[in-house]
């Protein structure tokens, strides 16, 4: 799909072949703050959640799609969730796996990418997230490629003992 296909780095849909990669991601509790995750996952809950990964968005209300380098190397996950198709809306979320890949430009081009395809070809009026308010280069990210602060949510994650602040970002891709 050539829509999907950017300058430096692709967006493809879940393989069979991904278990170890997603597992290695989902497992990683330095991410779990920004993935609201509590508990490990295990391989075979996730090679259950990749044989369904087939289904339209339009069923599961989501689509998660790995970023690749043109070396078909795998660097991190872009999503869509909470997949409104009545009000024409989606969260959005991405990762970089590896530090090393990351502060690269592939988040931005994966964040492209994908709101391209969500204004194209998903017909969607806007796109949002969430994001700490001590996730400086998160925000910056998404605030270069349009997105908007248009709320904060005080003590909203409960972190390491402390509450910590999220804002709720926006961006409106189809004026009508």
């Amino acid at each position: 799909m050539i829509t999907l296909k950017g300058d430096t780095i692709y967006l493809r849909a879940l393989e069979p072949e991904d278990l170890d990669f997603i597992h290695k991601i989902e497992n990683n509790q330095d991410i779990w703050e920004i993935s609201n995750t509590i508990t490990p996952y295990s391989k075979f809950l996730i090679k259950q959640y990749l044989e369904q990964a087939h289904k339209d968005i339009f069923e599961v209300k989501q689509l998660r799609l790995v970023i690749c380098d043109f070396d078909d190397v795998a660097i991190g996950m872009i999503d869509l969730f909470d997949f409104d198709f009545k009000n024409r809306r989606a969260g959005v979320g991405i990762l970089i796996n590896d530090s090393v890949n990351r502060q690269k430009g592939y988040g931005k081009e994966a964040l492209q990418l994908l709101t391209s395809y969500c204004k194209l070809d998903l017909d969607l009026h806007q796109l949002y997230c969430n994001i700490s308010e001590d996730n400086e280069h998160s925000l910056k990210l998404f605030k270069n490629q349009g997105f908007e602060i248009i709320g904060l949510k005080k003590d909203w994650n409960y972190i390491n003992g402390s509450y910590k602040n999220e804002y709720l970002l926006q961006s409106i891709l189809n004026v009508h």
